[in-house]
């Protein structure tokens, strides 16, 4: 879990973006929107939602998986990029 500050706001904010995608997608299905925009809508939530769990990811990583064999943290940044491949 994020725990600095600055990563907690930044988690934060996204859970609000992703809360109000969510909503709006509640309102399109309740007013019987086409299905093109209520799937784009879901699109643009699965992104959020998957944005969300990198920036956790990434914390999580940064704070509990230490190379000691990596002082310039390549491999952090390896793990991070397939991660990030990953959830795109």
């Amino acid at each position: 879990m994020p725990k600095s500050p600055e990563d907690k706001k930044r988690a934060l904010t996204r859970v609000r973006k992703i809360k109000g995608q969510c909503e709006a997608l509640e309102r399109a299905i309740e007013a019987g929107a086409d299905c093109a925009p209520i799937l784009q809508q879901i699109a643009a939530v699965r992104g959020a939602v998957n944005g969300l769990m990198v920036e956790v990811m990434d914390s999580h990583i940064r704070e509990e998986f230490v190379f000691p064999d990596d002082p310039g943290g390549k491999k952090t940044q390896e793990l991070l990029h397939l991660v990030r491949n990953y959830l795109k």
